[in-house]
């Protein structure tokens, strides 16, 4: 099920998940951009923790989604499904609290991650376009609500867990790759309609080039907020999922 939004009004479809078209018999083109770091994020909050296979499955299933027609006219095909993501750190991180350095390569993060991007490159029309990590400028970093609890005066510094931490990675290069598909995808005109799986504003100035060649453009937030003048910039808001998911409500949902 996905639902729409246009023209400021909220829609509910649920058709073939493999055709859409814009409707008098052509075809239509969908290619589908996937924002690595932000899908998995979403993924966990809105369907639960999975393992790498399952999560790749998951993956695919949600993109197939936006396949599905949004009016009894559509009809048309996938091109490819863009993966963008980095590699998983293979150095030494600090941790503060225990106060020695964390070999990411032994650590769960690392296994899970290779087995995703191998279970992910093993599904037919997925991309998988890989950037950097800036190792040298990744830390472990409090929570927020740890912090928050922290400032309020709930907890001590002695208090604090490891489980009160997480891994703050800084990627290079992929809003960079993902601006560079957009803009070649629509100056080739190798497809009609672009769906953005991402959740912030540095698209801007690809999905504009992308509307100038002709291009749908659509964005799929997964529910996150965005700022309220992004919607001049694209040509539809599409998540393809309920708001507050279920295993009752979503099949995507882990039970």
């Amino acid at each position: 099920s996905c639902y729409i939004r246009a023209m400021g009004h909220i829609h509910f479809g649920l058709t073939s998940p493999f055709f859409i078209s814009r409707g008098s018999g052509v075809m239509e083109k969908v290619t589908i951009l996937v924002d690595g770091a932000f899908y998995r994020r979403r993924a966990y909050r809105l369907f639960g923790d999975k393992d790498p296979q399952e999560r790749a499955d998951e993956l695919v299933s949600y993109c197939k989604r936006h396949l599905e027609s949004q009016d009894e006219f559509q009809m048309g095909s996938l091109y490819r499904i863009f993966y963008y993501d980095c590699p998983p750190m293979t150095g030494n991180v600090y941790h503060p609290l225990l106060e020695k350095p964390i070999c990411m390569e032994k650590s769960e993060t690392f296994l899970w991650s290779n087995e995703f991007y191998d279970a992910l490159a093993n599904k037919r029309k997925v991309a998988l376009r890989m950037g950097e990590l800036q190792e040298g400028e990744s830390c472990f970093r409090l929570k927020s609500k740890a912090a928050k609890k922290l400032l309020r005066g709930d907890i001590a510094l002695e208090d604090l867990k490891k489980s009160d931490f997480e891994l703050n990675v800084v990627q290079k290069g992929v809003d960079m790759r993902i601006g560079l598909d957009i803009a070649s995808l629509a100056y080739k005109k190798q497809v009609s309609q672009i769906v953005l799986i991402a959740g912030d504003s540095d698209f801007v100035p690809a999905a504009k080039h992308a509307r100038r060649e002709g291009i749908d453009f659509i964005l799929d937030p997964m529910w996150q907020g965005i700022r309220s003048g992004l919607n001049e910039h694209i040509d539809g808001l599409r998540t393809c999922t309920p708001r507050n998911p279920t295993p009752r409500t979503e099949s995507l949902c882990r039970a």
